[in-house]
């Protein structure tokens, strides 16, 4: 890694290094990323020196009440290098980029309405937990609870290569609330996420290729905030793909917005084309329905999340739910760094 840092500085100390901007920005983005993770590594190391020094000192004094402190440090510090690590896998063209993550509920009406209101939670309380921000651009209601469709935007790094794990057909299986009869309910929502694309990618929308349609808000605050037709529905005629965005009170605003989810939904649409016999998430998602998932959530007769790619299973819904998704996450992406070296026999 050093190596390949000091490789880029060179790289930019030359005099030619800005003459193309978009390629200046990549190297120094690289470069960014790669400081940033050589100087976390050098910290975790630091750590791991400190805590086995303070050992020695505490068993040589048999101070029980250190030796506590250190365990302690010593579990969150093994969080932090299972995150690190899970970082290490994540070298994708855009896993740095902000996720889109659009949630759709799937047939079942207000039992899957709701399961995708709490999937929605359940990331936002992700994203919070690592201090990501969440926007909020378009939500459709359920007709009696949860939603029917949303789409936010998760900003942070490594947003979306963490995302990439929850791609495809969620079911929840559970004890529904809105049945008087108590009996077993089975519930199916989609879930989808993109790279938000950078200002440097050069997506060409043409005018003559897309219909903007304007209309009033709906959903929460839609009824004292928008007065006028200000959000915004565009649709890409040669593709047929539709983005909205409703979020903000300034039509002019939304309509930036869905341009944004607009470019970044036709850059994935080339790349899903170009790589057709590899990694295809649209295809992958199938349809919202049994058999087609990728994770099962059981609240009952017993409590179990597991996931039907890697076999990684907790039994811990309760804290699941509530956004500790790590385990999927880091199982997700070491499965997939062995698929993608069976595809790719050459490399290391």
């Amino acid at each position: 890694m050093l190596k390949k840092i000091k490789e880029l500085e060179t790289e930019i100390s030359s005099a030619d290094f800005w003459n193309n901007q978009n390629n200046a920005k990549k190297i120094m983005s690289e470069l960014d990323g790669l400081k940033s993770s050589y100087n976390l590594w050098q910290s975790l190391q630091a750590q791991v020196e400190s805590l086995i020094e303070l050992k020695e000192l505490a068993e040589a004094a048999n101070d029980e009440t250190l030796l506590k402190e250190i365990e302690e440090g010593s579990k969150k510090l093994e969080k932090e290098l299972a995150a690190f690590e899970t970082k290490t896998k994540l070298g994708g063209i855009h896993d740095k980029n902000n996720a889109i993550v659009a949630i759709h509920a799937g047939a079942g009406g207000t039992e899957s309405c709701d399961w995708a209101q709490m999937l929605v939670r359940m990331y936002s309380r992700w994203a919070e937990d690592k201090g990501f921000e969440t926007e909020v651009v378009d939500s459709l209601d359920g007709d009696e609870a949860g939603i029917k469709s949303l789409t936010m935007i998760i900003k942070g790094e490594y947003a979306y290569g963490f995302l990439q794990s929850e791609i495809g057909v969620h079911r929840l299986v559970r004890i529904s609330p809105f049945d008087s009869n108590k009996r077993r309910h089975t519930s199916f929502a989609s879930v989808d996420v993109i790279p938000e694309v950078e200002d440097t990618i050069n997506i060409i929308v043409e005018e003559k290729d897309i219909r903007i349609d304007t209309y009033r808000a709906s959903g929460a605050g839609g009824q004292h905030i928008n007065k006028t037709d200000s959000a915004v529905r565009i649709t890409h005629i040669p593709t047929g793909i539709i983005v909205q965005s409703q979020n903000d009170r300034s039509q002019i605003k939304n309509r930036a917005t869905a341009m944004k989810l607009l470019k970044a939904k036709l850059y994935e649409f080339e790349r899903e084309k170009q790589r057709a016999s590899f990694e295809k998430h649209y295809s992958e998602k199938g349809a919202i329905e049994w058999g087609s998932q990728i994770r099962s959530y059981v609240f009952m007769p017993y409590q179990l999340v597991k996931d039907a790619r890697t076999g990684y299973e907790t039994s811990q819904v309760a804290s699941v739910m509530d956004g500790d998704i790590d385990g999927f996450i880091s199982a997700y992406l070491n499965y997939k760094v062995k698929s993608d070296t069976k595809c790719h026999p050459g490399m290391s």
